[in-house]
């Protein structure tokens, strides 16, 4: 059977009628009568539209319409399954497309939302770590800190019923030294702790001024000692201008320790070195064999392990 194309065109001729005639005819675009004599199906609307367009002219030259129609399915069947395949895949694909995209945007957000977690997990437990450390160093100082006043007033000597410590030296000990929190502002400190795990000035120069020793708080300090038998003496000289606590170690022995009021003075002997452990560091003036040192540190600022040797 001839395409439905060549069909038209030997009736159209037959009927001696022109592509133009049959266009106004029908209403059809020119160029759409000549692409469907050709069989050019490409150049046609989509199959709906190219179906009517075969019953119109089938009208228009006095032609059954159905086989027409039979014609046109049979020449143009393939060329418009081929068209309906391509359609559905590239659907398929947009769809895939469409799929992929939605997925990875999901897993995007659910890694997101672990790390968040994970990192707001991580500062509260690092939080309460330091929370719990900060408060037992604390507590172990503000405790150490009592002890010492104790030591204090219970070994100064008496005048009147009052210790010789219980005037203007007690009160700059006491603010150097603050008195235990009670349980209610132990609760509002903990609350108002930062979580960057920083502890406050006060806090710091409270921990690091309190350094007990071994041999009590004033053990081995012997104010204005007599002069030691030897020509190859070290000789440390301290004198306080502000009320501090000093930790001395002279060469390998132990620890000595003494809160020197201002004005007070005290001297080591020894044969190497002297380590000295000042919780004032501004508030003492320092002579080894007679030289005078330089400043260990700003007032109120704690200085640890100072070596003084030859």
């Amino acid at each position: 059977m001839e395409s439905v194309g060549e069909f038209f065109r030997q009736v159209r001729e037959a009927k001696g009628l022109t592509v133009d005639e049959v266009s106004s005819k029908t209403r059809i675009r020119a160029d759409f009568v000549r692409a469907l004599e050709e069989g050019n199906f490409s150049k046609l609307p989509d199959q709906v539209f190219a179906r009517g367009f075969v019953r119109s002219y089938a009208r228009s030259l006095g032609l059954d319409e159905e086989d027409a129609i039979q014609r046109f399915t049979k020449s143009a069947g393939a060329f418009y399954e081929k068209q309906d395949e391509r359609e559905r895949l590239k659907l398929r694909q947009i769809e895939e497309d469409r799929k992929r995209r939605a997925n990875r945007k999901a897993v995007g957000v659910a890694i997101g939302l672990a790390v968040v977690v994970l990192i707001v997990l991580l500062s509260r437990e690092q939080s309460s770590m330091l929370r719990h450390a900060d408060s037992d160093q604390i507590l172990t100082a503000q405790n150490s800190a009592g002890t010492v006043r104790e030591e204090l007033a219970a070994t100064s000597p008496r005048n009147g019923g009052e210790t010789e410590f219980s005037g203007e030296a007690l009160k700059q000990y006491d603010k150097m030294v603050p008195p235990p929190l009670t349980s209610a502002e132990e609760t509002r400190r903990l609350e108002s702790t930062p979580p960057s795990g920083t502890t406050s000035r006060e806090e710091s120069q409270t921990i690091s001024t309190v350094s007990p020793g071994a041999d009590g708080p004033l053990g081995g300090i012997s104010f204005e000692r007599g002069a030691i038998s030897g020509d190859d003496q070290l000789v440390l000289d301290l004198e306080a201008t502000e009320l501090s606590w000093v930790v001395v170690q002279v060469d390998n022995g132990s620890p000595q320790e003494s809160l020197l009021r201002p004005g007070e003075k005290a001297r080591w002997k020894g044969q190497n070195q002297f380590v000295l452990t000042l919780g004032n560091a501004g508030g003492v003036k320092a002579e080894l064999n007679g030289k005078p040192q330089k400043p260990f540190g700003p007032s109120g600022k704690v200085a640890r392990d100072i070596v003084l040797k030859r």
